[in-house]
């Protein structure tokens, strides 16, 4: 194979490929709803929409909603289908993946309309979710490849030391909404080229994106048994993180249902011969530490960029600022400006700045803390009413709220930020350290002396200097976070696919006497 590069992303200035796109949301919109099919769920089953956040009267897909016994029946097939999978070779299995992400490449235009209606994920969100999801299966079917040979063992004369990773059996990925082709296809390719089968389900707001998904492995090749599709809501992976048939559980989504997955997994009931593996991703509070030396020119629109894009809907997102005290005044009167600026509008729109968020539930959520936060504080440029149809906020600034404020502690997933006053660095690593999330965190400052040290303090997964802090690239930046942020490898990285594989030893002596021949 080629050496693993970053697939392009799509220049949106160029009017050819606007309109390429926009001829692609043509073209769905007049074939929805997209019908979900799910192979282990009963003919007849009740069935449930995914509809666009913008426009909740558009119906986006229509799905089986699988029950508990759906998910045992896929568990099963995977389970019946594991050893001829397992003993598949890795070359051929790798193989799959490049080829799964070669069709995905040809469908990109298509996949990436899907998430503007599904998840109202604008334009260049959409198309960067694209490329992620062809990077995974990409990176990981070389770094498959490179596990095979096994690491170097040392050898003394005499003996024979031998290293080899296998897969563990049953894979269940439990995907999120919002990266709703690229994290599904992460985690299910890590599960699929390291040689185990993998059930898939999908987050209940985009079924359709993690049915395309499964669609473009078996195009490639991939048997029917290795892949399993539930769609539905939390039952269903409930049911699956319970399976004793299930070795490994891939899960990204909120701290409060990981942990309730670490928990649950942690239970071994008897004839269960396996202790379970959780790879979890779950979530920030994510900081963006600003020095009073920063470049305020550079430091306001990447907070915008990391605080806002996608309606700040992503577990890297910024939703504190953490300002020194002498520049803190000029921060909140620039930040003010440009958030102020910022369109909010139908993801489909190229201008659009702001999209809805995905449910109204969401939207509630966010006014809440929104509204605590103008109790307690100021709420700064809330900008021009939205439109009045879908699920849309206000992006805003907290600033000057007391540090119990909910929007200060809690994860937030959406378009509001806090603004907080510190009177140094270390002051600042102190409220980074304070708090139970550690996925990622920024920083601006021109003092090498004042990276390195806020480099070595911070226990984040990511940190970002005078960057934004969101759109971790694979291959390039590992991603994934410490404490309850998360559990597992980094995404991404050299040795995420050792979650899905247990390593075996082989020491042979080979001072042998005589030769048995039969």
């Amino acid at each position: 194979m080629k050496p693993f590069a970053n697939e392009p992303i799509l220049e949106l200035r160029k009017g050819a490929n606007r309109e390429a796109l926009l001829g692609a949301l043509r073209a769905l919109d007049v074939r929805l709803p997209i019908r979900v099919r799910s192979p282990q769920s009963a003919v007849g089953r009740e069935e449930f929409q995914s509809t666009d956040p913008g426009s909740p009267s558009r119906v986006v897909a229509v799905a089986p909603r699988c029950t508990e016994e759906d998910a045992r029946n896929a568990v099963g097939a995977a389970t019946d289908a594991f050893p001829a999978w397992r003993d598949t070779p890795v070359e051929r299995r790798a193989e799959i993946l490049v080829n799964t992400a070669a069709i995905l490449r040809e469908r990109r235009l298509e996949l990436a309309a899907i998430q503007v209606r599904e998840c109202a994920k604008p334009w260049p969100e959409a198309d960067a979710d694209v490329c992620e999801a062809i990077d995974f299966l990409e990176y990981y079917a070389r770094e498959a490849l490179r596990l095979a040979d096994g690491p170097e063992l040392l050898q003394v004369p005499g003996e024979r030391n031998r290293m080899r990773y296998e897969p563990r059996g049953v894979v269940a990925v439990i995907a999120p909404w919002n990266f709703p082709l690229a994290i599904p296809t992460g985690m299910v390719a890590a599960g699929l080229v390291t040689g185990n089968a993998v059930v898939l389900k999908p987050a209940e707001q985009s079924p359709a994106s993690g049915h395309a998904l499964v669609e473009a492995l078996r195009e490639a090749g991939l048997p029917d048994g290795a892949i399993g599709l539930v769609t539905g809501f939390g039952d269903v992976g409930a049911a699956l993180v319970r399976d004793p048939r299930v070795h490994t559980i891939a899960f990204t989504g909120s701290s409060g249902v990981g942990l309730e997955i670490v928990r649950s997994a942690a239970e071994t009931p008897e004839g269960q011969g396996h202790v379970k593996r959780v790879v979890a991703e779950m979530g920030g509070k994510n900081c963006v530490i600003v020095d009073a030396d920063a470049d305020l020119d550079e430091t306001v629109p990447a907070i915008v960029k990391s605080a806002f894009g996608f309606a700040g809907q992503k577990c890297s997102a910024a939703d504190r600022v953490l300002v020194h005290e002498r520049i803190a005044d000029v921060l909140v009167e620039r930040l003010s400006g440009a958030v102020a600026s910022l369109l909010v509008g139908q993801a489909d729109s190229f201008a659009t700045d702001v999209p809805p968020v995905i449910e109204r539930d969401a939207q509630e959520r966010v006014n809440a803390h929104a509204a605590e936060a103008a109790e307690r504080g100021r709420l700064v440029a809330p900008g021009a009413d939205p439109p009045a149809d879908g699920w849309f906020c206000r992006p805003a600034l907290a600033v000057d709220v007391p540090p119990d404020a909910r929007v200060v502690r809690e994860e937030i997933f959406g378009p509001l930020v806090s603004v907080e006053r510190v009177r140094d660095m270390d002051a600042a690593c102190d409220a980074l350290d304070a708090s139970p999330f550690a996925l990622t965190a920024g920083l601006f400052s021109r003092d090498p002396g004042t990276v390195e040290r806020v480099a070595r303090r911070v226990p984040v997964g990511n940190l970002y200097v005078n960057r934004h802090i969101t759109g971790a690239m694979v291959g390039r930046q590992p991603f994934g976070g410490n404490r309850r942020s998360g559990i597992g490898a980094k995404a991404g990285g050299p040795d995420y696919l050792l979650q899905f594989v247990e390593p075996r030893v082989v020491t042979e002596n080979t001072m042998r006497h005589g030769l048995v021949v039969e």
